[in-house]
């Protein structure tokens, strides 16, 4: 029997999971030791930490002076929802869905919001819908990138800046990782627990002035749960885009946020988090290139995420297999090298074809992923001789 060699090097980081996201490099809970705990977040200097989280995101990423941002319950989820409780019925609606987040959306539409003008374009994994079919005279839903496919939209040139519909911009693995045209984004949600590495349950919504303005003058046609509501008596309750949170935040994961944003800023802001990330997907993009058993999901090079890569096994022997067998290939790598202690939670989503998934966000350190790549053809090999 031919013995597999163990790679001599190990990645010093080995949490390559794709949300929630490694912490930045040389976080410890020390960073939490100004936690303002045991208070009101209501008091003055719990709602100042609050506003700073808010400031500190929109210096980063960049927003529009005239655009509101504020902390919303229930991570992404949470932020995304409430934008399409309370706009969407005003005008028809397209929405765009190629992988798991983006399809969920669509249940939203169809099944919760039952909107009767609604228009969906779908496409397989790895691939995008065609941008040029989408009508913006109508509300317009996407995700910016498909952490579960690995794709993402090439860019914002298919938005026209004139436009009479809104668009809603799911870009919780995006943002300080890819750059958003903003006059193009009038709505835009993303999760702490994501490129940043913070902890779960809080999300972000960004507004443009178009999107204030339906909020001001649409009143929905349903029922909106307190944690929703946006808007009251016609106006914006500027409150929540302020520090005043709908609900209850946890100032703990909170204070984790402002270290990954502090962090940010050191890197020279979204620029240096998107070139860490470039770098860290580069990577993988690479060794892709020269593993005769692996593929990017994602067909097209100009779609290719660079936060969440997504990894096909495209060996003969494993294509071979029934569904169930590919699945069982794939899982048996993930168990290999979680086993070892060199990569935890890179397999691909339950609804995803069967692969592997590799977070390349910013708060990975470059030198993990190419300590990882020899470990992936070690657990490849490890795997194709059991199936001998």
């Amino acid at each position: 029997m031919t013995t597999i060699q163990i790679p001599a090097t190990r990645p010093v980081n080995p949490n390559f999971s794709s949300g929630p996201c490694s912490k930045r490099p040389g976080w410890s809970l020390d960073a939490l030791s100004d936690a303002f705990l045991g208070r009101s977040h209501r008091a003055k200097p719990g709602k100042a930490r609050l506003k700073r989280a808010i400031d500190s995101t929109k210096e980063i990423l960049r927003v529009p002076e005239d655009y509101v941002c504020g902390i919303m319950p229930g991570s992404d989820t949470g932020a995304f929802e409430a934008a399409m409780w309370t706009m969407l019925g005003a005008r028809g609606v397209d929405i765009l869905a190629w992988e798991s987040f983006g399809s969920g959306w669509v249940t939203d539409a169809v099944k919760q919001l039952k909107l009767d003008d609604l228009r969906v374009h779908e496409a397989d994994y790895g691939r995008l819908p065609d941008l040029g079919a989408v009508d913006f005279s109508r509300d317009v839903i996407f995700t910016a990138n498909g952490t579960t496919s690995g794709v993402r939209i090439p860019d914002y040139d298919w938005i026209p800046a004139e436009r009479e519909g809104l668009t809603m911009v799911d870009a919780t693995s995006a943002v300080f990782a890819q750059d958003v045209d903003w006059p193009k984004a009038d709505v835009l949600t993303f999760s702490w627990q994501k490129v940043m590495g913070g902890e779960a349950a809080h999300g972000m919504l960004i507004l443009s002035p178009r999107a204030v303005a339906r909020l001001e003058s649409y009143a929905p046609p349903r029922p909106l749960p307190k944690i929703f509501r946006l808007a009251k008596g016609g106006e914006l309750i500027a409150g929540i885009f302020d520090g005043a949170t709908i609900n209850t935040p946890s100032m703990l994961a909170l204070e984790d946020y402002l270290d990954a944003l502090a962090w940010g800023e050191g890197l020279g802001g979204q620029p240096g988090l998107k070139a860490r990330a470039d770098a860290n997907a580069a990577v993988l993009f690479d060794w892709i290139d020269a593993t005769p058993w692996a593929d990017n999901l994602a067909v097209d090079p100009a779609i290719r995420s660079n936060t969440s890569v997504c990894i096909s096994i495209s060996d003969s022997e494993v294509a071979a297999l029934d569904s169930d067998g590919q699945a069982a290939f794939a899982k048996k790598m993930v168990s290999l090298l979680d086993a070892e202690g060199v990569a935890y939670d890179i397999g691909s989503y339950r609804d995803a074809p069967p692969g592997l998934r590799i977070w390349c966000g910013a708060t990975v350190e470059t030198s993990d992923l190419e300590a990882l790549t020899p470990w992936l053809g070690w657990a490849f090999a490890e795997a194709k001789a059991s199936l001998a």
